[in-house]
């Protein structure tokens, strides 16, 4: 085996219960809480599948660094993907109210957000597909199986509180992520 065949590999743990399978251009994964659909490079990467690991191969020249890095970051997605279909995705968000009290509520998919900056018309924001938020206090959780759906909604919501025409050095009511979206923790 050469330095070569060492570099252009990369062996990723498949969490039980997840399929991984790749249909052109498309990877599927399938798990425990549910599905995910993202495109793959596959004309630059193999996946190669056996018992519980995966393993992805470069069809690229290994010595290259943009080679190893989108290897290393298929690698990382995997992971992600496998974990997020077996134990969850959640953030954390908070509510920062000093000038009117704020109150947030989950109606069916959508976030709404009443008395922002004293207004008369509530902010709303619809969620992602496939994420969950509660409201417990001044703290919003996200949760999903998704990483990149649960990170966009926790932007979406950040973005629908942002100020405009005021100072932001005075006002800075609204909603702001203070958790990142990240795999739960296991249970």
């Amino acid at each position: 085996m050469s330095t070569d065949d060492v570099l252009g590999r990369e062996v990723v743990e498949v969490p039980k219960g997840v399929a991984f399978t790749v249909v052109g251009r498309r990877l599927r994964a399938k798990g425990p809480l549910g599905e995910i659909n993202r495109p793959f490079p596959s004309d630059a990467l193999e996946l190669d599948l056996a018992g519980s690991t995966a393993t992805l191969v470069l069809r690229l020249p290994s010595h290259r660094k943009r080679s190893q890095a989108l290897l290393r970051t298929w690698a990382a997605h995997l992971r992600i993907i496998g974990g997020g279909l077996t134990l969850g995705v959640e953030a954390r968000l908070k509510v920062v109210a000093a000038h009117f009290p704020m109150k947030v509520q989950v109606k069916g998919d959508e976030l709404v957000i009443e008395n922002f900056l004293g207004e008369k018309h509530p902010r709303s924001t619809r969620l992602v597909p496939g994420t969950k938020a509660e409201v417990e206090g001044d703290i919003v959780r996200l949760s999903g199986h998704d990483v990149e759906q649960v990170g966009q909604s926790a932007a979406k919501i950040e973005r629908a509180t942002r100020i405009r025409d005021y100072d932001p050095r005075v006002f800075q009511d609204g909603i702001y992520l203070i958790e990142r979206a990240h795999l739960k923790e296991a249970s």
